[in-house]
């Protein structure tokens, strides 16, 4: 009797282990696990942020043969519209995938920000050379250490700036506007350096302020203010790359090591085509998008070299104040 007991609360033990796990359901067949996950942009539907996520999906669900499926949901719908908190969620498990630019990351370990560090990258090849060398390495170990499992970089773009009354030819020309930046120290103290005034907000406050006249202005890459119709509340922009801005392809590490080599595999194999996608799709469409902009009524001017160079010496505070934080190793990586 008491063998039967134990034989029993063992099969018992056995059938409550195997009903635990995050949103992955656990039911097995001959060729492994099933999973259903959740991943969020932050974007709409129309970006190619939620197009490379849905190649994502149709491509693991294909090689998997159905196994593992992913839900994709734009405008950070599972985090209530707010990018910092989808990117806390991948970390602790809430929420499983996401696609999120570094500068959200920043909000989790500063050091994400070196990234964005104003007129670090001439262009974005040069950028991307170095993603995939030792400093890519260094970001990735970082995302780990945060409980995020990398799966490659895709591309926002270099973040431009848009404004409702005059456009940005100058540093002066920033003096006094009021700013929506993200809600990052970095960005704030750079834009105090311009004599501006800036603020934060989550992106889905963006429009109404500006529509509001609560904000001058704010900065995005091309396909954010596109994407976002930003021109129906702006009428200049200006071209200056000031900030690079990749995004993070990102699955909850403890999430990721749970699975198979074989579903690990087939995510990695999945998830660089779809941020090959993504990148080679959002250059393609940014000089198209840029001209649908103009069209629209919106006034774009792109800065030369030349013109860079005061905005890139009202910088040189930034690096002075921020190499600790980063981190001189990291930095170094990237620098020229």
């Amino acid at each position: 009797m008491r063998r039967c007991l134990v034989v029993f609360l063992f099969v018992l033990v056995l059938a409550s282990l195997s009903a635990c796990g995050g949103s992955s359901s656990n039911e097995t067949n001959a060729e492994g696990e099933t999973y259903e996950l959740d991943m969020s942009v932050t974007v709409g539907e129309s970006s190619t942020w939620f197009k490379a996520a849905e190649k994502l999906a149709e491509d693991v669900n294909d090689k998997s043969n159905g196994r593992i499926s992913i839900n994709v949901y734009p405008n950070e719908q599972l985090s209530g519209g707010d990018s910092a908190t989808a990117v806390s969620q991948v970390a602790n498990g809430t929420q499983d995938m996401s696609y999120n630019s570094t500068i959200i990351y920043s909000v989790m370990d500063e050091r994400f920000g070196v990234l964005s560090a104003p007129f670090l990258f001439p262009d974005l090849d040069t950028a991307f050379s170095l993603l995939e060398g030792e400093g890519g390495e260094m970001i990735n170990d970082i995302l780990r250490e945060k409980g995020v499992e990398p799966l490659g970089f895709g591309l926002n773009g270099f973040r431009q700036v848009t404004t409702s009354n005059k456009p940005i030819k100058t540093p002066q020309d920033l003096e006094g506007l009021k700013m929506r930046v993200p809600g990052i120290e970095m960005y704030t103290d750079l834009w105090r350096e311009f004599g501006a005034n800036p603020t934060t907000m989550t992106f889905s406050e963006v429009f109404s302020s500006l529509q509001q006249g609560t904000i001058d202005g704010q900065e995005n890459p091309v396909e954010v203010i596109h994407s976002a119709q930003l021109n129906e509340v702006q009428n200049y922009m200006t071209i200056w790359d000031y900030s690079f801005d990749p995004l993070v392809l990102g699955i909850n590490k403890e999430l990721f090591d749970s699975m198979s080599e074989k579903d690990q595999q087939i995510m990695k194999e999945a998830a660089a085509a779809a941020n090959k996608y993504q990148i080679e799709e959002t250059r393609k469409r940014e000089e198209k998008q840029i001209e649908e902009l103009k069209e629209s009524g919106m006034e774009v001017y792109e800065l030369s070299q030349e013109e860079k160079e005061p905005f890139k010496e009202a910088m040189q505070p930034i690096y002075d104040q921020y190499k600790s934080v980063w981190g001189e190793d990291l930095l170094n990586a990237f620098q020229q």
